[in-house]
């Protein structure tokens, strides 16, 4: 509003003949002084100067249009009705000023649907990358879809969504994560509603369990502060020390909140490969049966998994609560991926990198992967991890 005003007072008045105005300017000895090339000069600073006057008031217009709803319409309608607007159809750099300064104004939060628009909810878009690009994983595709539409529509949620991904490493956990992100919010990983933690790397050392469960208390009391929507991922999470996962039970489960920040408006994502080898056993009882991997559903899969997460003593999903107090909403199973799928893989990496391809390109890509178990060579041991840099292969 400051820069908008300033602008505003350094343009001349209409008419006056200075450099802002849009007529001829006033002659004068001075004039026939310019010659061709200051004419020019003078021709093009004038223009320039017109394109800051329109947009001043046009972005004028605009901030007093989201604070003063009166009489907008009015003006919308004669915006539409003249074709040609003298000022703003000046240079298009004046557009694209506006453009930066709406983002920036947008910003604070008071013009947006969400009211914070670091936070965009496309959830349409998120649908249909999840069904045009994450591939052989129908039971994630419709299970992460209505988790998060669900979630995002309900006015008060009872609690945060909870989502823990299990399956073998390549199969798409954190590809739909960060699908999950960029959909979410403005900045996908990059926003700063959106922490990502990774065991290792973040709490590597178990002797220091208690300094990590006060600094991850911190980070996420922070975040849902400053965010009124704010997403965790959780990588290698069947590395954390149930110690960990204790400390965050409190931010998961229902609470009447009582003037505290809203962690019910909060999504909480668990990555982990505990759990793969239950859904690749599962998927190949049905590949021996003739049966096709669209056929496999939650009931086949959910008791299994949830035995193998509450028997495994490496796991602190088994040593903490989460799973007997029930605060994970959804056991999201990703299935091992089969040749078809990674050439259908080899096609994305190209296409995102600009290349040609043909089918014996993404046949050969696909046949570089190694397939198990050893009689049968079905899945993929690296499901679609490394198929991107495969494709360097064939690079000139």
């Amino acid at each position: 509003l400051g820069l908008a005003c300033c602008l505003l007072l350094l343009l001349p008045p209409a008419g006056s003949g200075g450099l802002g105005s849009r007529g001829t300017p006033t002659g004068g000895p001075w004039e026939e002084e310019l010659g061709p090339w200051g004419r020019a000069r003078y021709e093009a600073v004038k223009k320039q100067w017109g394109a800051v006057g329109a947009l001043s008031k046009r972005y004028w217009q605009y901030l007093a249009c989201k604070v003063w709803k009166e009489g907008c319409e009015e003006e919308e309608e004669e915006e539409e009705d003249s074709s040609q607007s003298p000022g703003w159809s000046l240079p298009l750099v004046g557009q694209d000023y506006l453009e930066i300064l709406s983002a920036w104004y947008c910003s604070f939060g008071t013009c947006c649907k969400t009211g914070d628009c670091r936070i965009v909810n496309n959830i349409t878009g998120l649908e249909a990358d999840l069904n045009g690009q994450l591939h052989g994983q129908h039971l994630a595709k419709d299970i992460v879809f209505r988790a998060v539409q669900g979630f995002l529509q309900s006015p008060q949620p009872e609690k945060a969504l909870v989502l823990s991904f299990h399956g073998w490493s390549g199969t798409g956990k954190n590809f739909v994560a960060r699908m999950v992100a960029s959909h979410l919010y403005r900045d996908g990983l990059k926003s700063e509603c959106v922490r990502v933690f990774i065991s290792l790397f973040h709490f590597p050392h178990h002797k220091y369990v208690d300094l990590y469960k006060a600094q991850l208390k911190k980070q996420i009391s922070e975040t849902v502060q400053r965010c009124k929507q704010s997403l965790f991922i959780f990588d290698e999470a069947e590395k954390l020390h149930f110690g960990l996962l204790e400390a965050l039970k409190p931010f998961m489960a229902c609470s009447d909140n009582n003037g505290q920040a809203d962690y019910q408006r909060s999504i909480f994502l668990f990555l982990s490969n505990l759990g793969g080898n239950t859904i690749n056993e599962v998927a190949l009882d049905f590949w021996r049966a003739g049966r096709a991997r669209e056929e496999i559903s939650m009931e086949f899969l959910e008791q299994r998994l949830w035995l193998e997460l509450q028997e495994s003593e490496e796991s602190g999903y088994a040593r903490s609560h989460l799973l007997e107090e029930n605060l994970i909403d959804f056991f999201v199973p990703f299935l091992p991926l089969e040749y078809h799928h990674v050439k259908l893989c080899a096609r994305d990496a190209f296409l995102a990198r600009g290349l040609p391809y043909t089918e014996a390109a993404l046949d050969e890509v696909a046949r570089m992967m190694v397939f198990v178990p050893k009689e049968e060579k079905l899945f993929s041991a690296q499901g679609c991890k490394s198929v991107s840099q495969r494709i360097n292969y064939f690079l000139p």
